[in-house]
């Protein structure tokens, strides 16, 4: 499941790009909430009009920025080098994928909090079936004694609440991080008898 797009005009792809950092400088400097798309469009040097017809409304632009990192994601955990592709331990992909996961979330908290409030993405079951398969077949893994796939959903379903967007927005990216590497180790140790 690769992100493939047809080939598009040159002016259009500046326009894309150009929509899409102004999106994102936005969201950096004025959080989700203050997000509109006259302001994306005075930032992009472009007009509203070509915004909608790009991307169909602020749900639409919100997808494509989700879209990118998460395609990218997973294509690096499908066949990127190792912890997080192909070819490590079990446990050393788990921690690496959601190290990977959060630091996607993280590195513009804003698009993921204004992705958050409006619509899922379109694809978003596909998305979240690739996560769910993903994490369950490591855990099996590392830990066949587990509950596999409700104990990965739970994982998972931790960096969905506002904790993980309180403490980026705060900037303590770094805490956040290694308290979920704690708690992905915390699972990943075999049980004394």
């Amino acid at each position: 499941m690769t992100d493939e797009r047809p080939r598009e005009r040159a002016d259009a792809a500046r326009n894309r790009e150009a929509i899409l950092a102004a999106t994102a400088a936005l969201l950096a400097e004025h959080g989700a909430d203050a997000l509109t798309m006259d302001r994306v469009a005075a930032a992009a040097g472009v007009g509203k009009g070509t915004i909608f017809h790009r991307f169909g409304n602020r749900a639409g632009l919100l997808h494509e920025m989700i879209a990118e990192s998460t395609f990218a994601l997973m294509d690096a955990v499908r066949s990127g080098p190792p912890p997080l592709g192909p070819g490590a331990p079990a446990g050393e992909r788990l921690l690496a994928f959601f190290d990977a996961f959060l630091r996607m979330m993280t590195d513009n908290i804003e698009v993921t909090v204004a992705y958050m409030q409006g619509p899922p993405h379109p694809r978003a079951a596909e998305i979240h079936e690739f996560w769910d398969a993903h994490i369950t077949a490591l855990l099996r893994e590392a830990r066949p004694d587990l509950d596999a796939e409700v104990v990965g959903r739970l994982l998972l379903g931790t960096l969905g609440g506002e904790q993980v967007s309180r403490l980026a927005r705060a900037g303590e990216i770094e805490r956040l991080l290694a308290a979920v590497r704690q708690l992905v180790q915390s699972v990943l140790r075999t049980p004394v008898p």
